[in-house]
């Protein structure tokens, strides 16, 4: 962190309840440095795994975090805690899920449909 700027602790609540990742981050800390150290820290014992960035999002107060923004973009405040720990959630979006997602939203636009009367 830069002289005089402002550290936030935050930890990460992954999707059994575990939390990981608890650590003092620099307000100029973007999103996706986040996601890059949690995909490099993740537990190997879970049974799903990101395998890059992109298969992570981070929460904050019900909203989707952006990659290219920092924290203090993203204006991510002390906690209402007395320890003042943030707590972000982190949902991890299978590849399996997506190539599927994409199949689905692929044959709906190739698809057509005749009506006879």
């Amino acid at each position: 962190m830069g002289e005089g700027e402002e550290g936030i602790e935050l930890k990460f609540r992954i999707y059994d309840g575990t939390d990981m990742g608890h650590s003092t981050y620099a307000s100029s800390t973007t999103v996706a440095t986040l996601k890059q150290k949690l995909v490099a820290e993740w537990p190997q014992d879970k049974t799903t795994t990101p395998k890059a960035i992109n298969d992570v999002k981070l929460i904050h107060a019900g909203k989707i975090l952006e990659d290219n923004k920092t924290l203090a973009d993203s204006r991510i405040t002390i906690g209402d805690l007395p320890a003042g720990v943030i707590t972000m959630h982190v949902v991890v979006q299978p590849p399996a899920a997506k190539k599927k997602t994409d199949e689905e939203h692929m044959r709906k636009m190739n698809s057509c449909s005749c009506t006879v009367l």
